[in-house]
């Protein structure tokens, strides 16, 4: 619901130069039935929102969760809509619109496609190397690291991730995983126009059976894993899986590259319809002996990094990456080999962050936010079970002293698995603090004790509270904290809101946790992350 205390939504990015697309060739393309006549009409653009839509483009109406997009068709009319494009549902509610309407039996299906006809920006619009990841976990932190290797070796880039959008330089904040198609197409085209060289993206399972990345072919895609998350869409892991899957068939790739630590990983392996090559980190391995093409060997870990080799058959390196966990050695081994795999050569990668640190920045990711005494304090995006029993386990295997778990989980999301986060926090830590995150239309207090009676039933024994405000809950955890011991915050990582009841609060949990320590007298970390414009 609008609010006046919500930030505004990061904007929708296009080209600076609009394409111009005649609609009766957009038309006769994709086989739209019409009554209305064509001649003359172009098409500067495409879009599903009337708050972003632009005067001269194409407003396209679906069929939404509560509402079909042609019952607002009028306000995108006002707003220069030069025509709209929805379904027979749709062109029922349409009466004396004052511009064509086209119908197709699916314009969500058809919105990728109609969008890189558009922009120019299908198989054979002469883009630069279009590399894609999915998983569950490690998409952003492979996307960023890629991009923090190709800005080392002089490499302009483009990316888009959970955390921002980046064109050649700036930063803007994301809307979703992965953007609607047309915003998708009107990114890639804007990139395009700024000489990008590289195209780094995000792909999440939403993206693929929501038809967010339909009309683009990528010229290697990754994956990371697949655990515990979004049963609230896809209802089971199989049907989780294979919609992942379809990221690695030919008519949306050419090679891929696939981490096989999982069985599910084996499984993309075997299944996918390009070349695929293989990486196995055995330290976190379900089968250390699996065959693969590359391997990923933890050499050692600090309270800043985990130092790896990496051997395959273009060599072997040894490098740092600017985070801890064997996890993320094998994240940044993922995206070296991507690299790899899309063209870019082995020695300059090697001469570049081989015996040194990647040079990346990963929004949220493990980040480290205290000094380099008094108690650790890292933040973290993690939201899955799984992220929350790597990512302890990293803080483990650097701590000496007592892990605090501070921890919450998302409201109007899957709730299989607050349960099991409940448990993971309670198996990794010596501590555990529930607090909120983003309730969302929920009553925060039933999440909370989906949490809290998680980790009771895995540890009886264990120290729980419940803390609902996240800035009391952070603040005794650092009460509670001393030299050698370390505080794990999970949850908000890189968001600077809170979604509550429906409106997104401004909320920067760096700064909830600087101050934190602060006051209980820590040092702490003031380098500031850089931060996208809004």
């Amino acid at each position: 619901m609008p609010n006046a205390a919500s930030p505004p939504l990061p904007p929708v990015l296009r080209p600076s130069t609009s394409p111009r697309r005649s609609l009766a060739d957009l038309a006769a393309r994709f086989q739209a039935a019409t009554a209305d006549d064509l001649t003359g009409v172009e098409v500067t653009g495409v879009t599903l929102a009337t708050g972003d839509l632009r005067a001269g483009e194409l407003f396209v109406a679906v069929q939404g969760a509560k509402r079909h997009g042609a019952e607002v068709a009028g306000g995108a009319v006002a707003r220069g809509a030069v025509a709209v494009l929805t379904d027979a549902a749709g062109a029922a509610l349409l009466t004396d619109v004052g511009v064509p309407v086209l119908v197709v039996d699916d314009p969500r299906a058809r919105l990728g496609a109609i969008s890189a006809d558009v922009y120019g920006t299908g198989a054979d619009g002469q883009l630069p190397p279009l590399l894609a990841v999915t998983g569950t976990n490690g998409k952003t932190s492979v996307t960023h690291l890629m991009e923090g290797i190709l800005g080392g070796l002089g490499v302009v880039t483009g990316m888009s991730s959970t955390a921002e959008r980046h064109i050649a330089g700036q930063v803007i904040p994301s809307r979703l995983t992965t953007p609607e198609a047309s915003e998708m197409h009107a990114l890639i085209a804007l990139m395009r126009e700024r000489d990008v060289q590289a195209i780094l993206v995000e792909v999440s399972a939403q993206a693929l059976t929501r038809h967010r990345v339909d009309g683009l072919h990528f010229d290697v895609a990754g994956f990371t894993n697949l655990t515990h998350d979004h049963l609230d869409d896809y209802g089971d892991m199989r049907t989780y899986l294979e919609a992942k899957l379809a990221l690695f068939r030919a008519d949306r790739s050419r090679r891929a590259v696939v981490c096989v630590d999982q069985p599910e990983g084996v499984e993309v392996a075997q299944r996918a319809e390009v070349p695929v090559t293989t990486i196995l980190t055995p330290a976190i391995a379900a089968d250390p002996d699996v065959a693969a093409d590359w391997r990923v060997d933890i050499v050692g870990e600090e309270p800043d990094g985990v130092t790896f080799t990496l051997t395959g058959p273009a060599g072997a390196l040894t490098t740092t990456v600017p985070v801890i966990g064997p996890h993320m050695a094998s994240n940044a081994a993922l995206a070296i080999v991507l690299l790899l795999e899309a063209g870019w050569e082995w020695e300059a990668i090697s001469a570049l962050v081989g015996d040194a640190r990647i040079d990346a920045h990963l929004p949220g990711r493990i980040q480290r936010l205290s000094g380099d005494r008094g108690p650790a304090f890292y933040l973290d995006f993690g939201h899955s079970p799984d992220a929350f029993a790597k990512t302890l386990e990293a803080v483990r295997r650097v701590t000496p002293g007592t892990v605090i778990m501070v921890c919450g989980a998302n409201g109007d999301r899957d709730v299989t698995k607050r349960s099991d986060m409940g448990r993971a926090a309670a198996l990794g830590s010596d501590i555990v603090i529930v607090t909120d995150q983003h309730p969302r239309s929920e009553d925060p207090a039933t999440i909370r004790a989906a949490l809290v009676a998680g980790a009771r039933d895995a540890r009886p024994d264990v120290t729980v509270f419940d803390v609902a405000a996240p800035e009391e809950a952070v603040a005794r955890a650092v009460s509670l904290a001393g030299e050698g011991d370390a505080i794990l915050w999970a949850g908000p990582g890189h968001q600077h809101y809170r979604e509550i009841a429906g409106v997104r609060t401004p909320f920067d949990a760096e700064e909830v946790a600087r101050t934190a320590l602060r006051r209980a007298g820590r040092p702490v970390d003031d380098r500031q992350a850089p931060r996208a414009s809004e």
